[in-house]
């Protein structure tokens, strides 16, 4: 009897090896790191070798006197700092493994005006203790499904903080970290986004609300509902385009259930069903991809992924300057790319993902190559290739710590098109009323419904 039992019991472990499942999420006692040797967020909680990066310690940074509350322009806390050094066109060989391709190529694009101050590193991320919490349970129960285009038994935190599995799995739960990274419950805020050519420009303004779904009060993986977050944008200026936007119901498996869209404007509420992948932003002058807002968003499956690791490279942080109030949208903007004297650059360690076009697949960009900051998960910088493998669009976020959600998110971002040699700005609020405003409360999920704006439209 034993005899005919252990081969059948072999052969049955064989099939399990040969039937696809979804990847397995860390042992307990990986997830204990989380908040020891690690950051609550999954980051190394160690500086490097050299001091250039700090050691993370969790304190929270001092907020400005000056500062008078969520909505408010934010207050650079570190006026005192200065650059340790810059890179420029000239010495750029002497920082080339520290700078990440995109921006080697905006220094030789650029060579007589772009620069890179680079000042002390500041690791300044944070969470509320609930983020902190649901990280750690996700740790040990979240998994890719469908291919990595879905995430299954996670809620209200990183679902991946340790990355784990193939170099394709890590590479796809690096993006998840960044799809689904904290960004407070509900936000709102007025900015505007602009196209630059040759120094010229007419901002659009825009107001933006956004309910993280994810990060609902009391939900659950179970009460997601598919949904990671409800989205509307409405333009107020300039006259002629005011009272239109786009609201966006964002679905956590795209592939098995598209985003739903729907565009506004004179009263009318109609789907949009083509707002995915490589559809062009109008406002953006088509410089700006559906899924190159927010750097990347959206669904994983046209492309190929690859982890290649934890890198030390100097990204955008702490830009508090660029979102002051005290400098005007010309001061900001300059002919090809964002005042370099108002810029900030940090070395931090990132998470580099590389994406290349599957053979079955269309998109405008043949390879991506994102730099995803390891205590955030925000990506900072995006490289895009075009067919023929030439460095085709530079996307940078100016990353800042936002000390009433509080957390680092993106405040500015930029999309440079290095062959028309034009750029866009998203994200200004210089000439606003202030910054992001964050609450716990928000209108209600019926206030993101197509129904609800069709009657507000109307009123």
């Amino acid at each position: 009897m034993y005899r005919k039992l252990i081969p059948a019991f072999c052969l049955s472990l064989l099939m399990a090896s040969l039937i696809p499942t979804a990847n397995a999420a860390v042992s307990q006692a990986q997830a204990n790191r989380l908040g020891n040797s690690l950051t609550p967020t999954g980051a190394v909680r160690a500086g490097n070798s050299e001091g250039t990066i700090p050691r993370w310690n969790g304190e929270a940074i001092d907020i400005p006197d000056a500062y008078d509350g969520t909505g408010d322009h934010h207050i650079d806390p570190y006026p005192e700092d200065e650059p340790r050094y810059v890179v420029t066109v000239d010495n750029l060989e002497d920082y080339r493994d520290v700078v990440p391709d995109g921006a080697a190529a905006m220094l030789e694009a650029y060579p007589d005006t772009f620069r890179m101050r680079v000042f002390p590193t500041r690791r300044n991320h944070t969470v509320p203790e609930h983020v902190a919490e649901n990280t750690r349970d996700n740790a040990t129960s979240a998994s890719l499904v469908d291919g990595g285009n879905g995430v299954q038994d996670a809620f209200g935190g990183h679902p991946f903080p340790i990355l784990h599995g193939s170099s394709e799995e890590k590479a796809m739960q690096a993006m998840w970290n960044h799809i689904t990274r904290w960004r407070g419950r509900y936000t709102e805020r007025e900015f505007a986004e602009v196209v630059v050519v040759q120094g010229q420009f007419r901002p659009i303004t825009m107001r933006q609300e956004v309910f993280f779904n994810w990060n609902r009060e009391g939900g659950s993986a179970e009460t997601l509902d598919n949904i990671i977050n409800y989205y509307l944008s409405t333009v107020l200026a300039p006259e002629q385009y005011a009272g239109g936007g786009i609201l966006v119901h964002e679905t956590l498996d795209q592939v098995k259930e598209p985003r739903k869209a729907w565009g506004f404007s004179a009263g009318e509420v109609r789907r949009a069903p083509s707002l995915a992948y490589d559809a062009p932003i109008a406002s953006s002058g088509n410089l700006r991809t559906v899924d190159d807002t927010d750097v990347f968003n959206g669904a994983l499956d046209r492309y190929n992924w690859e982890y290649q690791g934890l890198h030390e490279k100097l990204i955008p942080y702490n830009n508090y300057e660029l979102s002051s109030d005290q400098y005007r949208y010309d001061e900001v903007l300059g002919d090809h790319h964002l005042n370099p004297a108002l810029t900030r650059w940090e070395l931090h360690r990132v998470h580099v993902v590389e994406a290349t076009l599957r053979e079955d697949a269309r998109h405008l960009y043949h390879k991506r190559v994102f730099y995803i900051d390891e205590d955030s998960w925000n990506i900072a910088l995006a490289d895009q290739y075009d067919d023929e493998g030439n460095l085709w669009r530079v996307s940078k976020a100016m990353l800042n710590k936002c000390y009433d959600m509080p957390g680092v998110w993106i405040d500015i971002a930029a999309y440079h098109d290095l062959k028309v040699r034009r750029y866009h700005v998203q994200g200004l609020v210089n000439e606003t009323d202030g910054s992001r405003v964050f609450r716990d409360e928000f209108p209600g999920k019926r206030y993101f419904s197509p129904f609800t704006l069709r009657r507000r439209l109307s009123e």
